[in-house]
């Protein structure tokens, strides 16, 4: 009888605590976010993340009703950031932005990496956009032809900035190099602006980078935009000729910017997340200010669409590395 009493007594508990618990997470859910959010970006200030992620954080944490600050931790491809975020507490304070560098590329390129993309949660899409590749003016490379043409003649001679090794910038490169049949040397930054900052000093010849890093330099003459790395011009940038038009169609790269939060993050916390940066990335004043620069907005569906979305993407850069030989540090 008192076996039978004490097991009851010891099940009650159990249920009791499994009870609290289940209702301290629903709590935690209802209330978040009660303190200021911090959004971390894997590059320096002054590039495409940083851009985006600043003109999104202000009006996000206006939706939330708390601060959303910025936080730049640059370094090894942007893992030093997504490995930041993959080990935070998964309460929905420490969010990531991230590109496919954090997500496919770096994965692919060092499988002992400190975190793995499974320990990040997909939260949505942002935005999407190709990239610029511009050259210094007095390089004396004017089109898209005599880039490949002097790449040809000079193997191994022209050097081209990027925000890191593993980067978009870098993988679309790489790429380039291949279809184009053209050898270059990679000079990898730990972020768009200082790598276009080089390009700028003469330091090397050309860049391949994103627009909000590229297009302020283009616009004040500083630099020369030969294409972006879309099959066909794009609104966003539209007097810069597409790959086609530019004289390499079998050439084509675009890239994303996404949120990201730890694994185990309630999902509660994940769809309110989501459905306020919606609200934000529909409002006409953040489409503009990203498409000054040359980026288009482009939100998931839902997380279990980005998810999705994911899924194949991976197996996009994951091929591209390999098919274009890009190496780790």
């Amino acid at each position: 009888m008192n076996i039978t009493f004490n097991k009851l007594t010891k099940r009650h508990a159990l249920l009791v605590t499994l009870l609290l618990l289940g209702g301290s997470g629903m709590a935690h859910a209802q209330s978040w976010p009660s303190k200021p959010i911090r959004l971390v970006i894997g590059f320096a200030p002054g590039g495409a993340a940083d851009y985006v992620a600043r003109t999104i954080a202000d009006p996000l944490g206006r939706v939330l009703g708390q601060t959303v600050t910025v936080d730049n931790r640059a370094g090894a491809g942007s893992s030093l950031a997504a490995d930041f975020v993959a080990k935070a507490p998964a309460d929905g304070y420490t969010l990531l932005i991230a590109s496919p560098s954090s997500i496919s590329v770096n994965p692919a390129l060092n499988p002992k990496l400190s975190y793995s993309a499974k320990d990040l949660l997909p939260v949505t899409r942002v935005t999407t956009s190709p990239l610029v590749v511009a050259v210094n003016p007095g390089a004396g490379i004017n089109t898209f032809q005599e880039l490949i043409a002097t790449a040809k003649a000079k193997p191994g001679v022209l050097n081209y900035t990027t925000s890191g090794n593993g980067s978009a910038p870098h993988l679309g490169a790489a790429h380039f190099s291949k279809v184009a049949g053209v050898e270059m040397v990679h000079i990898p930054y730990r972020g768009g602006a200082p790598a276009i900052q080089a390009v700028v000093a003469g330091d090397a010849q050309l860049t391949f980078g994103t627009p909000p890093s590229v297009l302020p330099m283009v616009q004040a003459g500083r630099l020369k935009a030969l294409a972006v790395t879309s099959p066909n011009r794009t609104p966003l940038v539209p007097d810069v000729p597409g790959t086609v038009e530019a004289g390499l169609p079998g050439y084509s790269l675009s890239f994303w910017y996404g949120f990201f939060v730890p694994v185990g993050t309630p999902p509660e916390v994940t769809k309110k997340l989501f459905d306020a940066t919606q609200q934000v990335m529909q409002r006409p004043e953040v489409k503009a200010a990203l498409a000054r620069e040359g980026t288009e907005v482009a939100m998931s569906k839902s997380p279990e669409d980005f998810a999705a979305f994911l899924t194949e993407d991976n197996r996009f850069w994951a091929k591209l590395v390999k098919d274009a030989g890009v190496k780790s540090d």
